[in-house]
């Protein structure tokens, strides 16, 4: 055999990345909703969906400031052949209607007040309208009269008006379950008296890189030594995904030191997250460690996916509580990868969002690239909207320099299994990563 063929038989003993994210993801329950209240909500996904309790407008008001009148009063207004844009002031030639001004309304006004044929009040946008009023005349389109208004132009009935419930009627759906608190949601909520709202609580996620050889970060590895880039990346992936995390730094190879730190974290974890120590060979102690279960302590199965890059990941839980547990490869590359595919939608699952995966779009494909047969690689990649709809990528750095690709990358190019060649101009699927730039 050759040593591709080689190489393909060898991933094709591996475990299909679509069937682990179902065994994995299959394992996991949503957090448990909590109440709170707006402010507090922000972020968050929807338990439940929000019904709107009371109207928005909550009563009739007036849209712009002006005069609340009667329509069937100003039917005589207006000047043949000009339209109320070009009178930009009072016009001694254009047809009137004099209204008596019986008085003033603010936003604040809150007694009921009721027009009589042949006057009017004069408002500011907010106010409440007075019985009988069905169209607020524009300033500018008056004389601006005080005791007495001429009015030049009788707007359409209903200009100006805003009514009881035209915007959110009571029993609407406001938002569905599974959806994101945004700030106008939370304006939409407290606009139609919503104070609290039912919530998934943001998952705490505890991220934890693990490895003798590892130095914090500030000065140059030696020999024998790597900079840990990996627990501060992943902890900013965790909080682009929405969660709220926490860095716990490096971990050295000691069995009974990284139990104790884990077992620990679990106290204040919803999800954690290692790093490196994932493989088979010599210093891979996490996998030796976390495979082995102890009394109540849970387990962890580390399985060999058929991914691109990194094909070594491990999933399981950790401590009393059986908190999961999300394992990553060491390389950075593979870790930012492996976050991505398996960590992302765990995250999201965790906090109820609704779909748990990146988006995804077909592309099409600026250059041609090669990838490994048997394994599903996720390239980084620059993805651009066409001028007449669709996508465009171009292929950044990936194998042994997926790190710095990744640095400038807004999306990920999804190779198959079976894919060893993918030619400009073909279409591939893309995940898009929604960087905020």
């Amino acid at each position: 055999m050759t040593a591709t063929a080689d190489a393909e038989a060898a991933a094709n003993e591996l475990m299909p990345l679509a069937e682990y994210l179902g065994s994995v993801l299959r394992r996991l329950r949503v957090l448990p909703p909590l109440d709170l209240d707006l402010t507090q909500a922000h972020g968050n996904v929807l338990a439940a969906d929000v019904i709107a309790p009371h109207p928005f407008p909550a009563f009739d008001q007036a849209a712009i400031d002006g005069y609340a009148a009667r329509w069937e009063d100003l039917a005589g207004a207006g000047r043949i052949g000009s339209h109320p844009s070009s009178l930009p002031k009072f016009d001694n030639n254009a047809r009137t209607v004099r209204l008596n001004v019986v008085g003033d309304l603010g936003a604040a006004s809150w007694r009921p007040v009721r027009l009589t044929p042949g006057t009017c009040f004069s408002v500011a946008a907010g106010a409440p309208l007075p019985i009988g009023a069905d169209v607020v005349v524009p300033v500018h389109w008056t004389d601006q009269g005080m005791a007495a208004v001429e009015i030049l132009h009788a707007p359409k009935r209903g200009s100006g008006v805003r009514r009881a419930g035209e915007e959110i009627a009571v029993g609407q759906v406001l938002a569905r379950a599974g959806t994101y608190v945004s700030p106008p949601m939370v304006a939409t909520f407290a606009a139609s008296g919503i104070g609290h709202v039912l919530v998934r609580p943001s998952p705490r996620v505890v991220v934890v890189a693990t490895g003798d050889e590892l130095v914090d970060v500030g000065r140059p590895s030696q020999p024998g030594q790597v900079v840990d880039a990996n627990s501060h990346a992943l902890t900013a992936a965790a909080v682009e995904a929405g969660a709220l995390a926490y860095r716990i730094g490096i971990c050295d190879d000691d069995p009974e030191g990284l139990r104790g730190l884990l077992e620990d974290q679990t106290l204040r974890a919803d999800l954690i997250i290692t790093t490196g120590g994932t493989g088979t060979g010599p210093g891979d102690m996490l996998r030796r460690v976390l495979s082995r279960p102890g009394t109540g302590r849970g387990s962890v199965e580390f399985t060999d996916v058929a991914l691109c890059p990194g094909t070594a990941l491990g999933f399981g839980t950790v401590g009393g509580e059986e908190v999961p547990v999300v394992c990553l490869p060491g390389e950075p590359g593979a870790a930012l990868i492996g976050f991505e595919v398996l960590a992302w939608p765990v995250i999201q699952l965790l906090a109820g969002a609704e779909p748990v995966f990146r988006t995804s779009v077909k592309a099409h494909l600026l250059e041609t690239v090669s990838s490994p047969g048997g394994l599903r690689e996720f390239r980084p990649a620059h993805v651009a909207e066409r001028r007449g709809g669709g996508y465009t990528v171009q292929p950044l750095a990936g194998g042994p320099y997926t790190l710095s690709g990744l640095s400038e990358a807004n999306g990920l190019l999804v190779l198959g299994e079976r894919v060893t060649t993918a030619a400009a101009g073909s279409t591939v699927d893309v995940l898009l990563l929604d960087r905020r730039r």
